[in-house]
C-alpha cells in the first residue's frame, strides 16, 4: 500500500511532520508530494510509475505521499481539488504541479529536468569560462555536453540565456526550435521561447518616444503598434501592451498571422490564467471562434 511502503527514498506525510519531509528537505533537493487516496482508481494505477521513477533517481528526489482523505489541512493548504495531483518542491516553493495520472514518458520529462546530473557540472565549467570572457569555449564546452547528454534540457537553455545576453535573440528561437519535441512543452523552454519572440520584435525600434508619437498619431500603423506592444511586454507594462493587442484586432484580427491573438496567449502565460488582467483581456479573443 502506498501509505505503508518501505523505502529511504519514500515518506508518508501528516501535519505533524510535513515541514520537515518536505519543506526543510526541499532545502536540499526537489521533494515531489504526491496527493492521494485509497477510493481513487487512477492514484493506486499511478504509484507503480511514481516508485519506479524515483527508485530511478537513486536518492536524488524524494517522494512523499499525503493521504487527502486523512490529511485534509494540508490539502486545503495546497488548494488540492482533485487526485492525483503531484506538487513539485524545492527551497521550500512549489515549483511544478501536475493534476491527473501521468504516464511514465510524461512524468520522466518533467521531473528529470530538475534531477542534478554530470553535465550540470560541465554547465558549471563552461558558465565559470563565459564569465572569465572565454566565450567560444564556453559555447563549445556546452556544445559538447549536449551531445553527451541531450536530455539535460538546462544545458540547451543555458546555451540560448547566453545568446539573449548577446542580442542574439533570432539565434536563440533556432536553437530552441530545433530541440526534441519532448522539451518544447517544458514550461522554461517555452517562457523563454515567448520572452525571446517578444525580443525580436522589440529589438527593430530605435527611438521609443518616436515610436510612442507615431502610435498616438496613427491609429493604423500596426507594424508600430505591435512593436510598442511587444516593447511595453519587455518592461512588464502588461495592461499598456494587451490594450495595443486590442486596438490591433480592432483594425484587423488577422494581421500577421493573427499575431495579436498569438500575443496575447503568450502574455496571458507569463501573467497565470488567474490574473486579473488576464481575466479583463480574455474576452477580446471571441472574435477569433466566430
Amino acid at each position: 500500500m502506498i501509505d505503508s511502503v518501505n523505502s529511504l527514498y519514500i515518506h508518508a506525510a501528516n501535519v505533524d511532520n510535513f515541514q520537515a519531509l518536505v519543506l526543510d528537505n526541499s532545502n536540499k533537493g526537489p521533494v515531489l508530494v504526491n496527493f492521494w487516496s485509497k477510493k481513487a482508481g487512477p492514484c493506486l494505477r499511478q504509484y507503480p510509475i511514481l516508485d519506479k521513477i524515483i527508485h530511478q533517481f537513486d536518492g536524488r528526489m524524494l517522494l512523499v505521499n499525503v493521504d487527502v482523505d486523512a490529511e485534509y489541512k494540508i490539502s486545503k493548504e495546497y488548494s488540492i481539488t482533485s487526485v492525483p495531483t503531484l506538487k513539485l518542491f524545492r527551497s521550500g516553493k512549489v515549483i511544478e504541479t501536475l493534476h491527473g495520472y501521468q504516464s511514465e514518458m510524461d512524468l520522466n520529462r518533467v521531473l528529470s529536468q530538475y534531477i542534478a546530473r554530470d553535465s550540470d557540472q560541465a554547465l558549471a565549467d563552461a558558465i565559470a569560462e563565459y564569465a572569465q570572457g572565454n566565450h567560444k569555449k564556453a559555447y563549445q564546452m556546452i556544445t559538447d555536453a549536449i551531445v553527451e547528454d541531450p536530455d539535460n534540457s538546462q544545458l540547451p537553455i543555458s546555451l540560448c540565456k547566453l545568446l539573449k545576453h548577446e542580442q542574439r535573440y533570432t539565434d536563440a528561437l533556432k536553437l530552441l526550435a530545433s530541440l526534441p519535441a519532448g522539451m518544447h512543452k517544458l514550461k522554461e523552454i517555452i517562457a523563454l521561447q515567448d520572452e525571446l519572440s517578444f525580443l525580436v520584435i522589440a529589438d527593430k525600434i530605435t527611438n521609443v518616444d518616436a515610436l510612442i508619437e507615431t502610435v498616438n498619431n496613427n491609429t493604423n500603423d500596426l507594424q508600430a503598434m505591435q512593436q510598442l506592444s511587444a516593447f511595453y511586454v519587455l518592461n512588464k507594462e502588461y495592461a499598456n501592451a494587451l490594450q495595443l493587442l486590442v486596438d490591433i484586432i480592432k483594425i484587423d484580427k488577422n494581421y500577421n498571422g493573427a499575431y495579436p491573438r498569438v500575443a496575447m496567449l503568450k502574455i496571458f502565460n507569463m501573467l497565470g490564467q488567474d490574473h486579473e488582467l488576464v481575466t479583463r483581456f480574455r474576452p477580446s479573443l471571441r472574435c477569433y471562434t466566430h
